[in-house]
């Protein structure tokens, strides 16, 4: 199997260390969910661990949610409620979108405010290491005693200013010796949630987050980090030098994988745009196969454009699979081979998750079995369609 590499520019082939594989992907930050670009990225990794499984790999999965954040904060007092009773709300909404959409479970799906002590330990490290300082109840990482911060964005100091700014960056923090020096721990303000540290009462940074639960989960590296492209900077570029500044352990990653934007009416899919399409409001109309279908019928590194009407083209398909699973199989002469489809499929999923061309195997597969003579075996073929299908996370039901 290939994976394309972030950090490296290239399509590597994917070789787990031990036969085990550990799995991290950013999760959401649960207040207002969940909307068909959440979909596509979740889908995609939910897609990588089937495939990783069918492969034979032992793979430990651990999603995160985001659950104490700025905008938690704003969104509970702009709808009258507290920042824990409304994340415990979203998550619900999320984790039950998900498994509408027949997503696996991950192994491991955690909060942070659950991981607030590794948080503080990693925290403690970096300051002992003079990674860190302490400036007017904050804690701040030091990118000047990281001379490797940039190595997976590969963005000029130039760049990286005006796109963190863009992403929650203050760049004219009084305290910062560094605009782009980033927060580890932010001292407590008036009416927000706060834990004791010895450094003060406040809560964590964002990205400080990540790092403690991937290292305290999966150690100090792991194999897969997955998540949207818009995290690729500043968030796992932070993540990468907190972790292994913190833990003496490089790579922190050995494969930086991430998905392309999803637009929508001309402009990326996002809750601060207000440009949604909601997953709930999809199923509605559409099987979840449908969806997926469409979603996977791009490829997971291409931006792409979700239209309301293409879903059409892909329920037809989803029934025509569906049709072909269930039809009767009654023939005892020739046997339908479909093994050419099924090796074109594993191909495609070996290409760095070719699920365009996959899911092209799949309607062959499920035409060959509708086509043939009524006389002729078609259960293995069926067999099969189960089996691809079930990659795809397909549930091939009406």
């Amino acid at each position: 199997m290939h994976l394309y590499s972030t950090q490296t520019g290239r399509v590597e082939r994917f070789t787990p260390r031990d036969g085990a594989v550990g799995l991290y992907v950013c999760g959401v930050t649960p207040y207002d969910t969940t909307h068909v670009g959440h979909a596509f990225t979740f889908l995609t990794f939910d897609v990588l661990l089937r495939y990783l499984r069918f492969d034979g790999h032992a793979v430990t999965y651990v999603q995160n949610v985001t659950d104490i954040d700025d905008d938690i904060l704003r969104k509970a007092r702009e709808v009258g409620t507290t920042w824990d009773q409304l994340g415990d709300q979203e998550i619900a909404k999320f984790r039950q979108d998900m498994r509408d959409l027949n997503a696996l479970d991950p192994d491991h799906y955690v909060r942070a405010t659950d991981y607030i002590p590794p948080m503080v330990e990693m925290i403690e490290k970096l300051l002992k290491a003079d990674h860190a300082y302490e400036a007017g109840g904050n804690v701040y990482f030091s990118i000047e005693s990281d001379p490797d911060f940039g190595k997976l964005s590969h963005l000029s100091r130039p760049e990286m200013l005006p796109v963190a700014n863009e992403r929650g960056n203050v760049a004219d923090d009084p305290n910062k010796r560094d605009p782009l020096d980033f927060v580890l721990w932010q001292a407590a303000q008036p009416g927000e949630p706060a834990w004791d540290t010895p450094w003060g009462s406040g809560r964590p940074g964002w990205h400080i987050e990540c790092s403690a639960m991937a290292t305290s989960l999966l150690g100090p590296t792991v194999d897969i980090h997955g998540g949207g492209a818009d995290l690729i900077f500043p968030h796992h570029e932070c993540e990468i030098s907190q972790s292994e500044h913190a833990t003496g352990v490089s790579p922190f990653v050995r494969y930086w994988v991430h998905t392309a934007m999803v637009e929508y009416q001309g402009t990326k899919m996002s809750k601060s745009l207000g440009n949604l399409v909601l997953v709930r409001d999809v199923l509605e109309t559409y099987s979840a196969d449908a969806l997926r279908l469409y979603l996977f019928s791009n490829h997971y590194r291409s931006a792409w454009e979700y239209q309301d009407e293409v879903v059409d083209e892909w329920a037809r398909l989803a029934a025509d699979l569906q049709e072909a699973a269930d039809f009767p199989a009654y023939g005892i002469e020739q046997v339908v081979d479909v093994s050419p489809y099924r090796e074109r499929f594993i191909n495609a999923m070996d290409d760095d998750l070719n699920t365009p061309a996959a899911i092209e195997a799949l309607r062959e597969i499920g035409q060959a079995i509708l086509e043939a003579p009524e006389e002729d075996d078609v259960r293995n073929a069926q067999d099969t369609l189960g089996e691809l299908s079930d990659i795809l996370g397909l549930t091939l039901a009406e």
